[in-house]
């Protein structure tokens, strides 16, 4: 048996993305640069502005970011499902976070972060009839 050790986005500029899903995910944050990493990315020519690899933690499994250059993003094999509580409302404030939106569908809308990976903004109480 596994666990999720991390979530893995392949993307091309990791420092933005990582912002974007840090700032709709409540309790992630991107990881903080310590000394020696600031180091190590200068040793490679790097900034946290030019990291080709960016961790975002919470209270879930861990976020990586990283950079691959030729991706597809047409259609993700694998999306988050963001349960919210007032879809409307959390859809404007993340168009104006950078994320477009794809289709409205009544009880969700798939979305797209700024590099066109999809994901879904769910109503809170739709979850919650499902489980029951």
């Amino acid at each position: 048996m596994g666990v999720i050790h991390e979530i893995v986005f392949d993307c091309d500029k990791p420092p933005v993305l990582a912002r974007f899903w840090a700032q709709i995910l409540d309790g992630y944050d991107v990881r903080p640069y310590d000394q020696e990493e600031l180091a190590r990315l200068r040793a490679l020519g790097l900034t946290p502005e030019t990291d080709t690899t960016v961790m975002v933690d919470g209270p879930g499994p861990t976020l990586c970011f990283q950079n691959v250059d030729g991706r597809v993003t047409e259609n993700n094999r694998v999306h988050f499902d963001i349960e919210v509580s007032d879809r409307g409302a959390e859809v404007e404030r993340l168009v104006g976070a950078g994320a477009s939106v794809d289709r409205v569908l009544p009880t969700y809308t798939v979305m797209r972060d700024p590099e066109g990976n999809q994901f879904c903004l769910v109503d809170a109480e739709i979850e919650t009839m499902v489980a029951a």
